[in-house]
């Protein structure tokens, strides 16, 4: 969304990530642990945090550099990736910490597969965000107005549409899908630490140029191909090549389909 509105990557997405998960952290005491009702609590608090968070970095850190060149933005958003970074490590150490249980956890065996509870409560959150995003950008009128700024922002302001408001709310709302990205993260992998987003943030933007740049489902679907292809890399005497293996999709991707598998081609003057 940040990409099809802004024209830049936000390195600093895969941080506000870490910052989710953190929140839960800290939040989860304060909520009834392995509760469904707890954990949609804990859920939604981090993800209204960093809904505030990302409004923060877009006012402070990219809107005085609206007007500047793409090389600048691209810069200050990868300082502050790692300003959040190095915060993260100043306050709350660079040790690992065990992620508590939010929701009620149980394994289910079928043939020869187990599947964790966890596991289908990333499935069901994920279609669920994923179907209430589509809704939103199509159906509603903050997602016309998104797709008007997307598509040339002096019309859209020439409509009577304010460019601020839209690009606030889109840096809020991709802030919190990031935040509930960390969360369902977190409750797999038991663990959190300040750099725990590198890799995810890497794979995400992987996945989107797999699927599509700026295409909502064209991303989701990216997102599994590329864990199903991880996976079985991961079962194979290749299993330490994982990592290498998605960025190996990104290279043949970007060298046979650069828009990507539900990505248009479109041409730009210059």
């Amino acid at each position: 969304m940040v990409y099809g509105v802004l024209r830049f990557i936000n390195f600093a997405h895969s941080d506000v990530f870490m910052v989710g998960a953190y929140a839960g952290f800290f939040i989860a005491p304060y909520f009834a642990p392995r509760s469904i009702v707890g954990g949609l609590a804990v859920l939604c608090a981090s993800m209204v945090i960093c809904a505030v968070l990302g409004v923060a970095i877009e006012r402070f850190a990219y809107r005085p550099l609206r007007s500047s060149s793409k090389l600048n933005v691209l810069i200050t958003a990868i300082g502050v990736s790692l300003l959040l970074e190095n915060a993260a490590q100043l306050f709350w150490k660079a040790t690992p910490r065990a992620f508590p249980v939010l929701f009620p956890s149980e394994s289910f065996h079928f043939l020869d597969v187990t599947i964790s509870s966890n596991q289908i409560i990333v499935l069901i959150v994920t279609v669920i965000l994923l179907v209430a995003l589509q809704f939103l950008v199509f159906k509603t009128k903050m997602g016309k107005a998104m797709r008007a700024v997307s598509f040339n922002h002096t019309a859209a302001s020439l409509v009577g549409i304010s460019n601020d408001k839209v690009i606030s709310f889109t840096f809020a709302l991709g802030s919190a899908l990031a935040a509930a990205g960390g969360i369902l993260y977190a409750i797999n992998y038991q663990s959190i630490q300040p750099l725990m987003g590198i890799i995810p943030g890497l794979k995400a933007f992987v996945a989107a140029v797999l699927g599509g740049i700026g295409n909502i489902p064209g991303a989701a679907v990216g997102g599994l191909i590329l864990g199903i292809v991880e996976t079985f890399v991961k079962g194979s005497r290749w299993s330490t090549f994982s990592d290498a293996i998605a960025f190996a999709v990104l290279i043949v991707i970007l060298v046979f389909r650069p828009a990507g598998l539900f990505g248009k081609v479109q041409v730009e003057k210059v």
